[in-house]
């Protein structure tokens, strides 16, 4: 009896000890600047390249040659083919959606565009929504999206850099999060539906640049992050109608060493859960909700480009209550984190030569 006590207790100790390590391994390499990252059914992946293509990931690490159908992005600067997310319903409808940059050097714009997943590549592309505005900057695109529990997608849109008092601007969509049906009309529901004096796609306002973007598939709960200036990062929970305060409160300076705002905190705007001085650089944005590391259960990941690392977020009671740097063994720019459905982290850097990782027990 003893005995078999002992060895029930060594093999829980060991799966714990096995739980907290990690190994990263590469999936697949040779991406140029990838951005998005989607998981299909069966275990494969669709990845976006800022220049304009999407590839297909095999479980085996093979990667595709680009698919066709992706329409003609705007890349330059910040600009390009951004984030990829599937349909709730993709397994039915094969619907697959893209947000990129689109347009010239005088007038480009955030756009989503989707089509259906064929043998070749997206078939009967269109067009859903495209920002308004358009600026002439190619710069703080946003670009994040995310599917609500009832169907409605979200999407960042960036102030567009030389713009940002536009994100206090209600009728005009930069430096937003925009709630659109799927097939890019207006829900009824928006908080700003009804209003003349405001873009009725709005559903929160007063960001400066948003790459990270997430929905807790337990509580609902809308996570965002969005670069400051000189310092100024933030993480929000964002609240349909809610006012997040660029560029009338900041706990950043501007690039010149000048404040943008005297004021850290008005009436009627939100206080960030978490802000970073000196500045981080976020992106990518997930809740980790898997059974490989049951021990990061309910924690936030986000990239940080600037320290080249992964910062997990320990959250409580609403509040960040612990912060742990990840992977900087790596050494490299990480521009998206996201869960897969076997329960791993997958990390793609930021690179010409851009590499997917899973990051497992081990």
């Amino acid at each position: 009896m003893l005995k078999h006590l002992i060895c029930l207790m060594l093999a829980a100790f060991a799966t714990q000890a096995l739980a907290e390590g990690h190994r990263i391994v590469t999936v697949a390499e040779g991406l140029e600047l990838p951005w998005g990252l989607a998981f299909l059914p069966g275990g494969d992946m669709l990845v976006t390249e800022r220049p304009g293509r999407l590839r297909r990931v095999a479980t085996d690490g093979t990667l595709s040659e680009p698919l066709a159908g992706v329409p003609e992005v705007f890349f330059r600067g910040q600009g390009g083919l951004l984030d990829v997310v599937l349909h709730p319903h993709f397994a039915a409808n094969r619907l697959v959606y893209l947000s990129y940059a689109h347009g010239g050097p005088a007038a480009n714009a955030t756009r989503v565009a989707r089509g259906r997943l064929g043998a070749e590549g997206l078939e009967e592309v269109e067009v859903i929504f495209t920002v308004t505005p358009t600026k002439r900057t190619p710069q703080h695109y946003g670009g994040a999206m995310a599917f609500l529990p009832d169907g409605t997608l979200l999407l960042t849109t960036g102030d567009g850099f030389d713009y940002r008092e536009e994100a206090q601007n209600l009728t005009s969509l930069l430096g937003k999060t925009v709630r659109i049906a799927d097939d890019g009309s207006i829900p009824a529901d928006n908080p700003f539906v009804g209003r003349g004096d405001a873009a009725e796609a709005v559903w929160s306002y007063g960001h400066r640049n948003s790459q990270g973007l997430t929905v807790d598939p337990a509580s609902g709960r809308v996570w965002q992050h969005e670069h400051g200036p000189r310092g100024g990062d933030e993480l929000n929970l964002l609240r349909p109608g809610a006012n997040y305060g660029w560029p009338a409160i900041t706990y950043g300076m501007d690039y010149s060493g000048a404040y943008v705002s005297p004021f850290t905190e008005l009436p009627g705007m939100e206080q960030p859960v978490e802000h970073w001085v000196p500045s981080i650089a976020p992106s990518g944005l997930t809740v980790y909700r898997g059974a490989a590391f049951p021990q990061w259960q309910g924690d936030l990941f986000l990239g940080a480009l600037v320290d080249r690392e992964v910062r997990r977020l320990r959250l409580t009671e609403g509040r960040v209550a612990e912060q742990e740097a990840l992977f900087s063994e790596l050494g490299e720019r990480i521009r998206s984190v996201d869960v897969g459905p076997d329960g791993c982290l997958y990390l793609l850097t930021d690179d010409a030569q851009g590499r997917l990782l899973r990051v497992e027990p081990g």
